[in-house]
C-alpha cells in the first residue's frame, strides 16, 4: 500500500495515494513491531527464513519514495524514513556472515526488492541533496543489486532444472 503514491501522484490522484500512504504506513509499523517481537523474544528462525529479515529494508525506504512523491520535497519525516532504511541495511550487514551460509532456498528471492528499493531511495536521496556520499553509495548498492539478483536467478534455473524448487517438505 505504501508504494501506490509512486504511481498515483504522477498519475494524478493523490487522495488516493494518501489513504494508500497513510494505511501501509501504520501497517509498517505494526508488522515491525511483529518481526522484533519475533526475534527478541522466540527461537532463532530457521536457515531458510533468514534471508526474509531484508523486508525490513523495503516500507521506510519505498515510504521514503513514496512521501517525496506526494509532498514534492524532501523534509524531515522523508529524511526519517529514508535513514531507518539505511540502518536496517547496515544491521543486516553486520549480519552478512549468517547470510553467506544459507544454501539456496527460494527465500533467496526476499533480497532482491528490498535491496532494489534501498538502491532506489538512494539515488533518489542524492537527486534531492547532491550529496557525493549517496551518489557513491548509490552506485555500491546498484552494484550489488544486479550481482545479487543475477546470482539469484541463475541459483533458481539450477535449482528449477534439478527439480528442488516447489517440492513437499518432510
Amino acid at each position: 500500500m505504501i508504494l501506490v503514491p509512486v504511481a498515483g501522484v504522477p498519475l494524478g490522484y493523490p487522495d488516493i495515494s494518501w489513504f494508500f500512504y497513510s494505511i501501509g504506513l501504520v501497517f509498517w509499523i505494526v508488522l515491525l513491531t511483529i518481526v522484533l517481537y519475533r526475534i527478541l523474544f522466540h527461537p532463532a528462525m530457521a536457515e531458510k527464513f533468514l534471508p526474509t529479515l531484508f523486508i525490513l529494508i523495503p516500507p521506510p525506504a519505498v515510504g521514503f519514495i513514496a512521501l517525496v512523491h506526494l509532498t514534492g520535497e524532501l523534509g524531515d519525516t522523508q529524511r526519517i524514513l529514508y535513514n531507518f532504511a539505511l540502518f536496517m541495511l547496515i544491521m543486516l550487514i553486520f549480519m552478512l556472515p549468517r547470510f553467506l551460509k544459507v544454501p539456496y532456498y527460494v527465500s533467496w528471492w526476499a533480497y532482491t526488492f528490498p535491496l532494489a528499493s534501498i538502491t532506489i531511495a538512494t539515488l533518489l536521496m542524492h537527486k534531492l541533496t547532491g550529496f557525493e556520499f549517496h551518489r557513491w553509495l548509490a552506485m555500491g548498492l546498484l552494484a550489488v543489486t544486479v550481482v545479487v539478483n543475477v546470482i539469484v536467478f541463475v541459483r533458481t534455473l539450477h535449482a528449477a532444472a534439478k527439480g528442488e524448487i516447489c517440492v513437499p517438505e518432510l
